[in-house]
């Protein structure tokens, strides 16, 4: 294992101490713990020679400038997000931000000078957790945070405007993109897979060619409260019976629908007492496929369930689409070029769609996208025994660095 794998190995375990929540690993959106992993990344970034800032979304970003006579370089985007799940793993979002650092501070021990620009990106949120709204902190740096966002609260009523214009000193304005597309190289994401094929496979790397569509809701469901002993059976309008059939429901179209995953990952009762049936139910569905025209067909089913339901079991439902994305293909090119490299150090690239969302996803509207999956033991994520062996982050090391001196060499020649 090279001492670049055993940095990265190192500096990851390090960052999965720094939590908002003593005894596991827990980092939101604008949350101290966020704040104090920007600071400890940010000074591994000047460490390899990155100039560092954070952003008005809280976006940490490092930027190498090149070695170039080109009077308007281009810019190379690598990166990935620093917030996490509830108890989550060391490796998913942190991986792509800090293998990176490590990629471009091994360039500089061997003093490898880069013709274009390269930017670090440390996303201030990817995973939804706080505002259930999935890429706060791409869409901000593409330039695609919209008003209606802004309404979304969380669950102390906090607004992410409001958390925003905390953050800023008390203003705070729609960011806009912070690149034009026609300065860019294209925007690279390093990831575990969160999936068992590279370990069915034997391989630590894949590149991935698409990443799917995914949909997410907050529903609401209204029954009435009422004594949980003298409510006769029949009389009972039970939100929750109401939101658990719905559950079970979107569970059965997604096992007949092939490719389909439909999920319900929380759930809020009220009012919440043992002896008292449910009036209020609130919770989460997340849809997902690699064919938009399948769960968008999926989804008309599972408004209809929703409708019989409701009817049914007299209580109402309201819906709030909190995110929506479309299938996103990777560029071929960059894909191609990453590709090579994969094959010049594994020996053999595997294609793989990532059934998970990434913020590739936003980034794809700004530039073009390329992705590299690394092997996680038993396809495990979103959990504390997420692992990548430190001998597979070696092998995505030699990757990364392997393909940022082939884009040299093709840039240098292409602008000379």
């Amino acid at each position: 294992m090279s001492r670049a794998a055993k940095r990265l190995a190192a500096l990851l375990e390090e960052l999965g101490a720094i939590t908002d929540e003593p005894g596991r690993l827990t980092r939101t959106f604008l949350s101290p713990g966020m704040k104090r992993a920007n600071a400890l990344v940010g000074g591994w970034m000047k460490d390899a020679g990155l100039k560092v800032r954070v952003d008005t979304v809280g976006n940490l970003i490092g930027r190498l400038e090149p070695q170039s006579r080109n009077p308007r370089p281009k810019t190379l985007l690598l990166g990935s997000h620093l917030d996490t799940v509830r108890d989550a793993g060391r490796f998913d979002g942190p991986l792509g931000v800090l293998l990176p650092i490590v990629a471009l501070a091994e360039l500089k021990r061997r003093a490898v000078q880069l013709p274009f620009a390269v930017e670090v990106l440390g996303f201030s949120e990817e995973e939804g957790v706080r505002f259930a709204s999935a890429y706060l902190g791409s869409e901000g740096y593409c330039g695609r945070l919209k008003p209606a966002t802004l309404q979304l609260c969380d669950a102390d009523g906090i607004s992410v405007g409001d958390a925003l214009k905390q953050f800023n000193g008390g203003k705070f304005t729609l960011p806009k993109p912070a690149h034009s597309r026609r300065d860019l190289l294209g925007y690279v994401e390093v990831h575990i897979e969160q999936g068992p094929v590279l370990e069915e496979r034997n391989l630590a790397v894949g590149v991935v060619s698409a990443i799917a569509g995914q949909s997410r809701f907050k529903l609401t469901w209204t029954g009435k409260a009422g004594h949980a002993g003298t409510t006769p059976m029949a009389l009972r309008r039970d939100a929750l019976a109401a939101a658990a059939e719905f559950t079970l429901g979107i569970e059965a179209i997604a096992q007949r629908t092939r490719g389909l995953v439909a999920t319900v990952g929380s759930l809020t009762v009220a009012p919440g007492a043992a002896n008292v049936i449910p009036g209020q139910v609130v919770h989460t569905l997340d849809v997902r496929h690699a064919d938009d025209r399948v769960r968008r067909q999926a989804l008309l089913a599972i408004g209809r369930l929703a409708t019989q339901i409701a009817a049914r079991r007299r209580v109402t439902r309201t819906w709030q689409r909190t995110q929506e994305n479309a299938a996103t293909p990777c560029s071929p090119a960059l894909t191609a070029r990453l590709e090579r490299s994969v094959q010049a150090v594994q020996g053999k690239s595997l294609s793989l769609v990532s059934g998970a969302g990434h913020d590739g996803v936003v980034m794809a509207s700004l530039s073009p996208i390329a992705m590299l999956f690394v092997r996680c033991r038993e396809g495990l994520s979103h959990h504390p025994d997420e692992y990548a062996s430190p001998k597979d982050l070696g092998v995505a090391l030699q990757v990364m660095i392997d393909f940022l001196q082939r884009l040299a060499t093709d840039y240098t020649d292409q602008n000379s």
